[in-house]
């Protein structure tokens, strides 16, 4: 499935221009000015859009889906598609819940179980995909059937089981003081401007080609003005949410993986030509089996989140349009479904947008009908644009 260079492995040629590639290829502000217009639409039909109450809900509602679809996002990178994650975040909620509930599991120990049930899923789907060639389409096509009527068995007949475990719960209905959302913030901020100015010195002093000032100038003021915009509102209502700081730390861990890793310099590497990331040497089969058990892993952890903020786990958990939309979030994000291209920011963002959508249609009473073509539709362009750049990209002659 790949497209892409050549030249050695793990910070050479290929895995230097692999980063490169993926972090320039991915332009978050087609995404943001879209959100804009998502919100600017809704908050004239319902003033309570912008709310701070609404927006602490939001973000809430759309921490599992962040956290599932950056398991999507990697799978993508590396220029494959998992079909299970939905599946396996029921199954591994349900695990959690069945373990401390029925046996009376520490809240920890059985999360614990949950997620690393999660990696031995995703670990079983790489491992199948790498020895037997199966594609992966069909492989987690048949971990999604397989893994839904595992949830049917894990949770028996009683179907359903509540949560009541303070350490569980607590996931969704922690919240912090307004003055750790501000002190959090200033930290953010202040770790950014010294990640930009480290890598801008990098790359002058390897006589790299540097962004101007003015440029990195107002990307800097405009993480900062969303960072502490999103303390000011978290401020107003009931604070900050443990969930957002879970989900956000989680994105910045898996973007800190792709982008400054050997690991997520071959993701991206197989991602972009897999023939020529064999040749030099970047191990195919053990990449992708790692990859599918940290997406996996990823489906667990989000899983969980979702039924502390339920309060319970049931036969439809991790069913319905999770799976959709998580895959939709990394696309309409902007990473690329032909692989190598991307970022784990693009999880949150299109996270944002389907949550804002549907937010928003919720509070207009809209039909769960409208809401399911709306959000088709909106993938359906992101998936056209990302079409029609790669065929501009393949014009000009680059990967």
């Amino acid at each position: 499935m790949g497209r892409g260079g050549g030249g050695r492995p793990g910070g050479g040629r290929l895995g230097g221009s692999a980063r490169l590639r993926g972090e320039a290829a991915y332009r978050p502000l087609p995404v943001l000015v879209g959100l804009a217009v998502i919100a600017a639409i809704f908050q004239a039909a319902n003033p309570r859009f912008l709310s701070p109450a609404n927006l602490t809900n939001l973000t809430l509602q759309i921490a599992t889906i962040v956290t599932v679809s950056l398991g999507v996002v990697l799978v993508l990178l590396l220029g494959e598609i998992d079909l299970s994650v939905g599946a396996v975040s029921g199954l591994c909620a349900a695990i959690t819940a069945v373990l401390n509930v029925k046996h009376g599991v520490p809240g920890v120990v059985a999360m614990g179980a949950g997620i690393a049930a999660g990696a031995g899923i995703g670990a079983l789907h790489g491992f199948w995909l790498a020895r037997f060639k199966v594609p992966s389409f069909v492989v987690t096509l048949a971990g999604l059937l397989a893994w839904q009527g595992a949830i049917l068995s894990v949770l028996g007949a009683t179907g359903t089981v509540n949560l009541t475990d303070p350490v569980i719960t607590g996931l969704a209905t922690t919240f912090y003081a307004p003055a750790v959302a501000w002190a959090l913030a200033v930290v953010v901020v202040a770790a950014r401007i010294g990640l930009v100015v480290q890598r801008r010195r990098r790359r002058v002093a390897a006589g790299l080609p540097c962004r101007s000032p003015a440029s990195v100038g107002r990307a800097l003021a405009a993480t900062a003005a969303a960072v502490f915009g999103a303390a000011a509102v978290f401020g107003a209502d009931r604070g900050l949410p443990l969930a957002v700081i879970l989900s956000v730390g989680i994105v910045a861990a898996v973007d800190l993986l792709v982008t400054r890793t050997r690991f997520g310099r071959h993701i991206l590497a197989i991602g972009g030509n897999a023939e020529a990331a064999r040749r030099v040497g970047i191990p195919l089969d053990r990449t992708r089996i790692a990859t599918f058990a940290l997406a996996s892993t990823l489906a667990a952890a989000g899983g969980i989140l979702g039924a502390a903020r339920l309060l319970a786990v049931n036969q439809s958990s991790g069913s319905g349009d999770l799976l959709l939309n998580a895959i939709a979030a990394a696309v309409i994000g902007g990473t690329s479904l032909f692989g190598g291209r991307g970022s784990a920011w693009s999880a949150l963002l299109g996270a944002l947008v389907i949550g804002s959508i549907a937010n928003g249609m919720d509070l207009l009473a809209v039909s769960s009908s409208v809401k399911f073509m709306v959000t088709g539709g909106v993938l359906l362009v992101a998936a056209t644009v990302d079409a029609a750049s790669r065929q501009q990209r393949l014009r000009v002659g680059r990967p």
